[in-house]
């Protein structure tokens, strides 16, 4: 960390104006003690440069033999470290003396704040029931596609070329709802790839679907709207919708997707219907023309919007391609949603909904007091990449990569497993299913996870997907991101568990 001495300097003043008053009086030692004061009380941050001996003697009017013999005072005691050519360093982690800071804080009375809003709890209550481990495990996490192919010079190129073009009025404030060039790249691009077609201005940018949820909810959903969702479903939606303190109607699954029986039983006026029709998550059931067409029918009748949550489209669809329920719609009541964060990799932060003519200036003036918009360096590049076709080859070469460790992962982990077996399914995922043979409850579940975890292998359980009991338990493995002489290591570790 650099540092602007003079902020170092300041604050170590103030402290020798305040020490040079206690005995003994010695210079070198009074300054001793104000680094000293100053470095325990977080005054001076750890690892934080200090100012050199010459440079602190000028200021400070005092000799440089007496800041040197502050400065080995100093680094006996090891508060602070001297290394040739880089100068003397603050050697005091914050977190050493944290408990004393939050001790203090405990004793201030609760009743002296405001209180914290219905909504700030019910977030805060379902925070739980998202899948967002911050561990830096490849093996065997999902939502991740084939990151070591992602193509990183050219993106690097198209960054480059953005910096070296830039004018300076391109680094004011950015329209909230994208770029104009990249919400007509999308619009293309869905056009060929999904046969979707909308104009430009209903396309919101955004950072991935979680905040496309956080903005549909918020426009839509008051305290106690009827929503239906897919049982079992992603966490992450379950987590937003709950949150939103929507009345949640978890709706089973067929084999043609979400159950319309199930829905023609609901008496409750519905505002949103949840569905993930090109690739259900985390069962990949892929809805059938028929049942897209059932939903639209009853959305229409009980006068209810879909969010068409098109995930891991790319994959699903590389096969057998069934028309999006956006495009059967012909009376603007889809949102359809879709992320490059499962694309590309979840580091870009980057992803597109499309929403009916009537909700575009509400998400709009929501996204305007909240997120603001996308960083537009990565919205022209994102445009760059499309235009030039490097999407296009790079989802050829993802799907190609992840089926052949889709299928190097379940023939091993078929041959050695004994107590689980794969989902038998085709590939249309960059994760699978894997099913405890025999009956597991769920906390065993939960901590046979936790084991994998001290081995760095990441997995998400499947009963967690579940609102209410669970009628599966195993876990979502994802295979994609894994080079194949790890994934043999890494299965015969798992196996090992088991």
């Amino acid at each position: 960390m650099n540092t602007n001495y003079k902020f170092a300097i300041n604050r170590i003043h103030k402290e020798y104006l305040n020490q040079e008053k206690f005995k003994p009086y010695t210079k070198y030692v009074v300054l001793y003690r104000s680094i000293k004061q100053c470095i325990l009380n977080h005054e001076l941050p750890h690892n934080w440069l200090l100012p050199s001996t010459r440079i602190l003697a000028q200021e400070l009017d005092l000799s440089r033999t007496t800041t040197n013999k502050a400065y080995e005072l100093l680094q006996l005691e090891k508060l602070i470290l001297s290394k040739a050519g880089s100068g003397n360093r603050v050697n005091h982690d914050s977190s050493i003396n944290s408990e004393t800071l939050i001790n203090k804080k405990k004793s201030i009375k609760k009743n002296l704040y405001p209180t914290i809003s219905q909504k700030g709890i019910s977030y805060l209550k379902n925070f739980s029931l998202l899948n967002r481990p911050h561990d830096i495990n490849l093996a065997f996490r999902p939502g991740l596609p084939p990151i070591d192919v992602f193509p990183v010079n050219q993106w690097k190129k198209l960054l480059d070329a953005y910096w070296r073009h830039i004018k300076s009025s391109g680094l004011s404030y950015s329209s909230s709802t994208g770029i104009e060039e990249l919400k007509k790249s999308i619009r293309n691009y869905l056009n060929v790839s999904r046969n979707i077609k909308c104009d430009y201005d209903q396309i919101i940018i955004v950072s991935g679907s979680l905040q496309s949820l956080y903005l549909i909810t918020n426009a839509l959903i008051d305290k106690g709207d009827s929503v239906v969702i897919e049982n079992p479903l992603f966490p992450n939606v379950h987590s937003v919708f709950k949150s939103s303190e929507a009345n949640l109607i978890p709706i089973d699954l067929d084999n043609e997707g979400i159950d319309i029986t199930q829905m023609n039983t609901i008496k409750k006026q519905v505002k949103i219907v949840h569905v993930t029709p090109s690739n259900h998550y985390p069962l990949g059931i892929k809805m059938s023309l028929k049942r897209r067409q059932e939903v639209l029918n009853w959305a229409t009748k009980n006068k209810a919007l879909i969010i068409e949550n098109d995930y891991e489209n790319e994959i699903a669809n590389s096969v057998e391609s069934i028309p999006t329920i956006f495009s059967l719609d012909v009376e603007d009541r889809t949102i359809y949603m879709g992320t490059f964060n499962r694309l590309l990799h979840p580091s870009i932060r980057l992803g597109y909904m499309i929403v009916p003519k009537y909700l575009v200036n509400t998400v709009a003036a929501i996204q305007e007091h909240s997120h603001r918009f996308v960083t537009p360096s990565i919205q022209v590049v994102m445009n760059q990449f499309i235009e030039k076709n490097y999407l296009f080859q790079h989802i050829n070469n993802s799907i190609d990569v992840a089926k052949t460790r889709h299928d190097l992962f379940i023939s091993l982990f078929n041959e050695k497993s004994k107590n689980m077996y794969i989902q038998n399914k085709s590939f249309s995922s960059f994760h699978v299913l894997a099913l405890f043979k025999d009956y597991v409850s769920v906390e065993e579940e939960k901590k046979f996870i936790e084991k994998l975890k001290k081995q760095n292998i990441t997995v998400f359980s499947l009963s967690k997907c579940y609102v209410g009991k669970p009628k599966l338990k195993g876990l979502i493995i994802g295979y994609s991101s894994v080079k194949p002489n790890i994934i043999k290591e890494k299965v015969n570790s798992m196996v090992k568990l088991l």
